[in-house]
């Protein structure tokens, strides 16, 4: 199975996280795409590599934004207006 085009890394209770998906959601659904959400705080090794940096996205398995979602940057990346 191909992995998912779309991964928001973060964690439970996270305001910047939170803020991420709220403004990847839409993007996703424009894109004809599903955002996989992903707590790192459940695999060891996703906490030792982004765990200080949350939210990540991960646009094909790439990291794409961290902290803040470069918003026009993915829009161009997914061929969005």
């Amino acid at each position: 199975m191909a992995e998912p085009r779309l991964q928001l890394l973060g964690r439970a209770g996270c305001h910047l996280c939170l803020t991420a998906a709220e403004q990847l959601v839409p993007i996703a659904a424009e894109a004809g795409l599903e955002v996989h959400d992903v707590d790192v705080d459940t695999d060891p090794e996703l906490q030792a590599e982004y765990g200080d940096r949350v939210p990540v996205l991960l646009l094909d398995g790439r990291e794409h934004s961290y902290f803040t979602l470069d918003v026009p940057r993915l829009r161009r990346d997914l061929g969005l207006r």
